[in-house]
């Protein structure tokens, strides 16, 4: 899925309103794998960095 330029251009385009509120819906259901993705695409967007690809396609899959 990582090789599938449809995800990576819905990965790049996840705004970090949405990736706020996964964070939070993540820490619900215990779900610590994409908790720690969302906070380091967040701490990488307060940097004023890009976030990493791993971490985006992590919090992508938090949908599927």
């Amino acid at each position: 899925m990582l090789s599938d330029p449809k995800a990576a251009q819905l990965s790049d385009s996840v705004p970090i309103d949405t990736i706020w509120s996964i964070l939070d819906a993540a820490n619900e259901l215990g779900d610590a794998h994409t908790v720690e993705a969302c906070r380091r695409a967040i701490d990488a967007n307060l940097r004023g960095d890009a976030a990493v690809e791993a971490d985006l396609a992590a919090i992508a899959a938090f949908f599927a």
